[in-house]
């Protein structure tokens, strides 16, 4: 049994019954995220019976802090989430990753810093005295890590209040976009001077369209860090956390899944957190403490 848990009173959607494997998302769309999630929980729980897991729950939170409050109080067990934001969750609610996520054959990517052809800028160190569009506060491809990036280079940054706000020849100015494709947008039409996305976005004709593109040039770009990350509270029944990371390790082999998995946010397989993303999520971690104290 599944069930959805959006604007029921805690106490009767979530009592505490160690029977019960809740899977937990951000969301700014709740029912097109039910829908991406509940195949890969069907699937699980099934398989994790030997353990005392009967039934498994939905829980959507709102934004990161929401839910670093539900993992702190045992509302949630597991969650899927970006590289930036699993650190988050790591450093606000002492959750775990049990593995990375490859999604559409992509286990790992890397931030592309870009600006016009005939800007003049060539280098992230030529960003000083110019403005920069990031997408979201939540993103780590397009805030977290390229923001970090600019800060490790000696660069401070300054929030607009708009692409006409007066800058400060000596920071970075920056604004949040929304999308990737209103970011290549704004970078294209000369609203800011240099945008930023993922190397996966910016080789997206839907979120760089090729017309472009053409007029455009990479000016920097970050070393890989992990796509996604699967975490659960820290205290986690271990027999639980295990038999969790055993199913879902296993899952790419069995035919079963594959539909599963494929509603799963196009999810191909999960990895071990090798050292080399081990020491990725390490400096993402160390990066985004010093975007919340440096810049927020």
């Amino acid at each position: 049994m599944i069930a959805l848990a959006l604007a029921l009173p805690m106490r009767a959607a979530f009592a505490d019954d160690p029977g019960v494997l809740v899977l937990g998302r951000i969301s700014d769309d709740p029912k097109a995220h039910y829908e991406q999630l509940k195949p890969l929980l069907d699937y699980v729980v099934p398989r994790m019976a030997d353990v005392g897991i009967r039934e498994g729950r939905i829980l959507m939170a709102k934004d990161p802090q929401q839910m670093a409050s539900y993992l702190r109080r045992g509302r949630v067990d597991w969650v899927s989430e970006t590289a930036g934001t699993a650190v988050l969750l790591q450093q606000r609610a002492q959750a775990r990753p049990i593995l990375l996520t490859e999604r559409d054959g992509t286990s790992q990517y890397h931030s592309v810093f870009f600006a016009r052809r005939d800007s003049g800028l060539r280098s992230l160190d030529d960003l000083r005295g110019h403005s920069v569009a990031f997408q979201r506060p939540s993103s780590t491809s397009a805030y977290l890590v390229p923001a970090a990036e600019l800060l490790d280079r000696g660069l401070s940054l300054e929030i607009l209040l708009s692409p006409t706000d007066r800058l400060d020849s000596g920071v970075v100015g920056y604004l949040f976009a929304r999308s990737e494709l209103n970011i290549a947008t704004w970078v294209h039409k000369r609203l800011v001077d240099a945008g930023v996305m993922s190397n996966l976005d910016w080789d997206n004709p839907r979120r760089m369209p090729v017309a472009f593109r053409r007029d455009l040039v990479v000016i920097g770009m970050t070393p890989n860090y992990p796509r996604a990350v699967e975490l659960v509270r820290g205290d986690l029944n271990p027999k639980v956390k295990a038999r969790l990371r055993e199913v879902l390790s296993e899952a790419a082999a069995d035919p079963d899944a594959s539909e599963a998995l494929l509603r799963f946010f196009k999810t191909t397989r999960f990895l071990e957190i090798d050292p080399t993303s081990q020491h990725a999520l390490d400096h993402i971690a160390v990066g985004v403490g010093r975007v919340r104290a440096d810049v927020e």
